[in-house]
Parts: structure tokens; C-alpha cells; sequence
């Protein structure tokens, strides 16, 4: 038994690394992103994300969005703190109790023109907490949603493409 607990503390991993994501993808998808807001808003994307009630994976991810790797404000994309200054209001997680009128009073505080994303299982159905006793259920029964984004959590290309998906549909539609 030793041996095995001590193989296993010296040996290391025994997973493979995930492979990176692709610089240049990542750089085109991020200033298309950048492009598509300045075209619509005539500034940078201002992004106020939202706790409903989650487990806190779709948070790790959006704030891998600011980490080196990624360093989405480099393109003009930005999270603030308020949202009277927000564009883009990203939901995360069911709705619970506690939140549902925060979520309103957030909502209600964002200028026109303004867009809810519903980020994650949780934020789109209910997830693993749908029927929770504590759970008003998904976004939507809340606020209107603009575009849902799935996964589990879903990874930060995925949240830069929903972004960019959600800056185009709505460029074309006014």
C-alpha cells in the first residue's frame, strides 16, 4: 500500500493537458467582438454579469475571459461593476428566491439598449436545480432573454462567440 501512495505522490499526473486554445482564433473571434460593438453602440462592450443562485463553474469561466490568456478587455470588452453602465446584462445560474427582484432591479437600472444572455444550463432551464424549492426556475421566467449560451459550464470561446452572435443578430435587426 505504500508503494502505491508513494508512486502517486512522486509520479505526478496522469491526465494529458487540454489543448490551448488557438491564439490567432481567439484574437480574430475577440476583435470581431470588438468590431461588431463598436458598429453597433459606436463604443466598447460594457458587461455586467450576474449571480442568480449558481454553482459558481459559469463564473470561473467568464472570469477566464480577463485572465492573460484570453484578456478580453485588450479588445475593448469589459465587465463593470454597475449597471447603469452596462450593456450586456450575463446571467448565470437558476433564479432563486432571494434574487428574483434583485435580478428585476438590475435589470430596470440597465439603459437602453440593453441585452440579457443566459449563461449555462442552470441559467437557460433550471439545470440540476430545476423543480428546487428554492428556484423561481431559468432567466427567462424572470427577464426577457436575448440569447441563451449552453454548457455546463460553457468554455470562454463559447461566451465570445455568444457575444458576438448577439451584437450581430441584433446590428441587422435595427
Amino acid at each position: 500500500m505504500f508503494k502505491h501512495i508513494l508512486r502517486s505522490l512522486t509520479g505526478g499526473p496522469v491526465t494529458e493537458a487540454s489543448p490551448g486554445p488557438s491564439e490567432t482564433a481567439l484574437a480574430e473571434l475577440a476583435g470581431r467582438v470588438d468590431r461588431a460593438s463598436r458598429a453597433r453602440l459606436g463604443r466598447s462592450l460594457s458587461i455586467r454579469q450576474v449571480d442568480a443562485g449558481s454553482c459558481n463553474a459559469c463564473e470561473l469561466e467568464i472570469h477566464a475571459l480577463n485572465n492573460p490568456l484570453y484578456d478580453v478587455e485588450r479588445f475593448g470588452i469589459r465587465f463593470v461593476a454597475s449597471p447603469r453602465h452596462a450593456d450586456v446584462l450575463l446571467v448565470t445560474g437558476p433564479v432563486t428566491r432571494n434574487m428574483a427582484d434583485a435580478l428585476r432591479r438590475t435589470w430596470e437600472a440597465t439603459p437602453d439598449p440593453k441585452w440579457v444572455m443566459a449563461c449555462g444550463a442552470c441559467a437557460i432551464d433550471g439545470g440540476v436545480f430545476a423543480g428546487s424549492y428554492a428556484c423561481v426556475g431559468a432567466v427567462e421566467t424572470v427577464l426577457p432573454v436575448d440569447l441563451r449560451i449552453p454548457g455546463c459550464p460553457p468554455r470562454p470561446a463559447e461566451l465570445l462567440a455568444g457575444l458576438l452572435a448577439l451584437l450581430e443578430r441584433n446590428a441587422t435587426a435595427t
